[in-house]
C-alpha cells in the first residue's frame, strides 16, 4: 500500500525522474546524436537543423520537446548544446518563481548559449511574458524602481537557443507554444529499442547480459528508458547476489517476478486498481474522485502516473460516465469479461 505520494511515485516502473535515479542517469546519458538510441525521425530532423544553424554561424532555433516522461527530453537537450559547441544552464518551471529569476538566468548567457526549462508548462504567467520578447528579440525588460518613479530599461540579449521540454504540451499557451521554431515530440520506444539501450547501459556498468535478458527487461519497462535502466539496476542486484552475475532470460524474469512486475510492464498497484475497479464497481463507469478514495492515493496522481499506460495497453478507456475497465483488462487478469466492460457500449449510452 502506498500511503503517500512520494511512495507512490518511488515505483519502479514510475516513469518520473526519482533522486535514485541521479547517479545512473547521468552516467548512462549519451553525449552525441550518434550514442542516442531511437526517436529516429526527431534525431534526423534535429541533426539537419543542428548541421544548417553551424554552417550559418548561427544559434539553433528555440525547441519544444514534448511526450511523456522518461524518455530522454533533458539528456536530448545536453547534447545539443554539445552538438552546437556550447554551454547549457538547466532549471526548471516550477525553479522560476519571479520575473528577476528568470532575468538573471538570461543575462548571465553568453552567445549561442542553451537555456533548458524543464516542465515548462509549469511556468506562472507573469513570468512567461519575459520570454516573449528574450526568444523574438533577444532582449529583456526590466522595471527598475516602483510608483511614479518607475521605468523601464531594455538589455539586450545575446542570441541563445531556449529548449523548453514538457509532458503537457496543450497547457502550453498559444503565444509560448508559437514562439518555438522546432518542435519534436518524443514517442515511446519499442522493446527492439530499449533492449539496445539495456545492452549498451549493461555495458557502462560492467555488467554481463545476454540478448534474452537484455529484452525481457526491455518488453517490462512500459516503452521507457528511464524505467529500462532502473529494473536494469534492480536485475543486476539479484544477479550479483543469487546467480553467478550474468543476466540471462532466467535471472531476468526470476528477477522481475520478485519484483511483481508482469510481463506488460504492470506492477502491484496497476492490478489492485483494476482489481478494484472489478470487485467494487463491477468494473466501471466509476468516477476518478471515487476510485480515488478506494485506493487512497490522490485523484492527479492515478489520472498522471497509472492511468496513461493502462490506456495505451487498452486495458482502461475514459467514457462521459467515468473509467471503464475493457475485455482486455479481464483477460488479462484472467477473468471473464462481463458484457457491460465493453466501453464502446458505455460511449454509445
Amino acid at each position: 500500500m502506498f500511503t503517500n505520494e512520494s511512495d507512490f511515485e518511488n515505483r519502479i516502473v514510475a516513469p518520473e525522474f526519482t533522486p535514485s535515479d541521479h547517479d545512473i542517469e547521468t552516467s548512462l546519458r549519451p553525449k552525441c546524436l550518434e550514442e542516442y538510441i531511437g526517436q529516429e525521425k526527431a534525431k534526423e530532423n534535429l541533426s539537419i537543423y543542428i548541421e544548417a544553424a553551424k554552417t550559418r554561424g548561427e544559434s539553433l532555433d528555440h525547441v519544444l520537446l514534448h511526450g511523456p516522461p522518461g524518455l530522454g527530453k533533458t539528456t536530448l537537450s545536453n547534447i545539443i548544446a554539445a552538438e552546437m559547441g556550447v554551454n547549457i544552464r538547466i532549471t526548471s518551471g516550477p525553479a522560476i518563481e519571479k520575473q528577476g529569476d528568470l532575468a538573471a538566468l538570461l543575462t548571465n548567457l553568453n552567445e549561442g548559449d542553451v537555456l533548458f526549462i524543464d516542465e515548462i508548462h509549469r511556468l506562472s504567467r507573469n513570468v512567461e511574458e519575459i520570454l516573449y520578447p528574450a526568444m523574438e528579440d533577444f532582449s529583456v525588460d526590466i522595471i527598475i524602481g516602483k510608483g511614479p518613479s518607475a521605468r523601464s530599461i531594455r538589455l539586450d540579449l545575446p542570441h541563445f537557443t531556449l529548449i523548453g521540454a514538457t509532458t503537457r504540451s496543450g497547457q502550453l499557451t498559444a503565444p509560448l507554444r508559437d514562439r518555438f521554431g522546432v518542435i519534436l515530440r518524443l514517442e515511446l520506444y519499442t522493446p527492439e529499442e530499449l533492449a539496445a539501450i539495456v545492452t549498451r547501459s549493461a555495458g557502462i556498468l560492467g555488467i554481463e547480459i545476454d540478448e534474452e535478458g537484455a529484452l525481457e527487461i526491455a518488453s517490462r519497462s512500459r516503452g521507457t528508458p528511464r524505467i529500462a535502466n532502473r529494473l536494469l539496476k534492480r536485475v543486476r542486484d539479484v544477479a550479483q547476489v543469487m546467480y553467478e552475475g550474468k543476466i540471462n532470460l532466467t535471472v531476468a524474469q526470476d528477477a522481475l517476478s520478485r519484483f511483481e512486475i508482469d510481463e506488460l510492464g504492470l506492477d502491484d498497484f496497476d492490478r489492485r486498481l483494476m482489481h478494484t475497479m472489478i470487485r467494487h464497481y463491477g468494473g466501471g463507469p466509476v468516477g476518478l474522485e471515487t476510485l480515488a478514495a478506494s485506493l487512497g492515493e490522490e485523484a492527479v496522481t492515478i489520472e498522471d502516473v497509472c492511468e496513461p499506460y493502462l490506456m495505451q495497453l487498452g486495458f482502461l478507456a475514459r467514457t462521459p460516465k467515468g473509467r471503464v475497465l475493457t475485455p482486455t483488462a479481464y483477460e488479462h487478469l484472467g477473468l471473464t469479461p462481463p458484457q457491460k466492460a465493453n466501453p464502446q457500449q458505455q460511449l454509445d449510452l
